[in-house]
């Protein structure tokens, strides 16, 4: 199974993004292909496109399991397993803020809370002021993130389009206030 001329520049770039999403190229590729495979594909078949090693490759599926990014799917008469994507492009992309959130910010968030904790009331250092004002825009970005994540895919796409808009609108409001 050889990567068509139409796909292969995208796995191979996908792969290289993938390091700056948390994970290597070879996962990243891997994931790309899963996704514009119209057909479940097993771990021999991904090894032979990636022209990487059977072992490269189940390291690989057990991280995007663990992203659950992928999921198994039986072949009636076949004892391999089959991945496919778990889901839409909405879903996937939803997926990895959900993980880069678990992995990246929650912890950062907990440092920022154990640090803030353990200063006196009253402390404001240029440091503690700092750290303040960062755990309160992750808190935000959180709460934004949580209301995004519960939004069914047809609105968020509108909210997505409405771009600068959406600051436009609130310049609006911010006028009218004012002129009360």
């Amino acid at each position: 199974m050889n990567l068509s001329p139409e796909i292969e520049p995208f796995v191979i770039h996908f792969g290289e993004m993938g390091s700056h999403w948390g994970f290597n190229r070879t996962v990243g590729q891997m994931f790309a292909l899963l996704v514009l495979s119209e057909d479940a594909l097993n771990a021999d078949q991904l090894a032979e496109s990636l022209d990487v090693s059977r072992g490269n490759v189940s390291m690989g599926l057990k991280e995007l399991l663990s992203w659950r990014l992928i999921r198994t799917q039986p072949q009636p008469g076949d004892r391999k397993d089959y991945f496919r994507p778990n889901g839409s492009i909405w879903e996937l992309a939803m997926q990895v803020l959900s993980e880069r959130r678990k992995r990246e910010v929650d912890p950062t968030l907990s440092v920022l809370r154990s640090q803030l904790m353990r200063v006196e009331d009253g402390n404001n250092s240029f440091a503690h002021d700092k750290m303040q004002e960062i755990h309160d825009l992750l808190e935000l970005f959180i709460g934004w993130f949580d209301d995004i994540h519960r939004m069914n895919p047809e609105n968020l796409k509108t909210l997505l389009k409405l771009g600068s808009g959406v600051g436009k609108v609130l310049d609006m409001k911010d006028r009218l206030l004012v002129k009360k």
